[in-house]
């Protein structure tokens, strides 16, 4: 049973006898308390994807729920749900939109690494790995010798995702994207 203060984000929680999911955490150390750091946590219910935020105390202990990560690759969407195929038994994983929002700006049918994140056989979130690899769909034309300068443009991506790059880089290019932060590595 770990503390409120080892609970990372994507974890999946039991508490008042449901199981919710760990979407944002924030630390605050409020003044004049004798040292006990406060954790606000944004949670989901797995079943009615109802938000729940709630505080909780460094040292209070919360139970982990058991999640299930399986390896998946982008299948198709239909309307509000994606679907997502396990890459071992083919076994196809519905998500709704609003669930992966924030995930689905690096996804496309060749994305690598992506992990469904299942609690009692249901998905309830998709894990990215650290850099994905996407196209250049609409950018500035390049400045020749723009590699020797450290300005950069906007460029957005086939997902729509709008990153910052250097001059260097054009349309159809395709780049690395550290998917934490949202910003340009490397040409792939």
């Amino acid at each position: 049973m770990p503390k409120a203060s080892e609970i990372k984000k994507n974890q999946a929680v039991e508490y008042d006898g449901r199981v919710y999911f760990v979407k944002d955490i924030e630390r605050s150390v409020p003044q004049g308390r004798a040292g006990g750091s406060l954790y606000r946590m944004r949670m989901y219910d797995v079943v009615t994807d109802q938000k729940l935020d709630e505080t909780f105390k460094d040292s209070d202990m919360l139970n982990l729920a058991d999640l299930v990560r399986r390896a998946v690759t982008f299948s198709y969407a239909d309307g509000d749900e994606y679907v997502f195929m396990d890459n071992e038994d083919f076994t196809q994983y519905m998500l709704n939109k609003s669930a992966i929002e924030d995930e689905l700006m690096f996804i496309t049918e060749d994305t690598q690494g992506v992990m469904a994140i299942l609690v009692s056989d249901t998905p309830v979130a998709l894990d990215l790995p650290p850099t994905v690899e996407l196209t250049i769909e609409e950018t500035d034309p390049s400045v020749k010798g723009g590699s020797a300068t450290a300005r950069t443009k906007p460029a957005r991506l086939t997902t729509g995702l709008v990153v910052q790059v250097p001059e260097h880089i054009s349309t159809g290019d395709r780049i690395k994207v550290n998917v934490e932060e949202r910003r340009f590595l490397s040409r792939a």
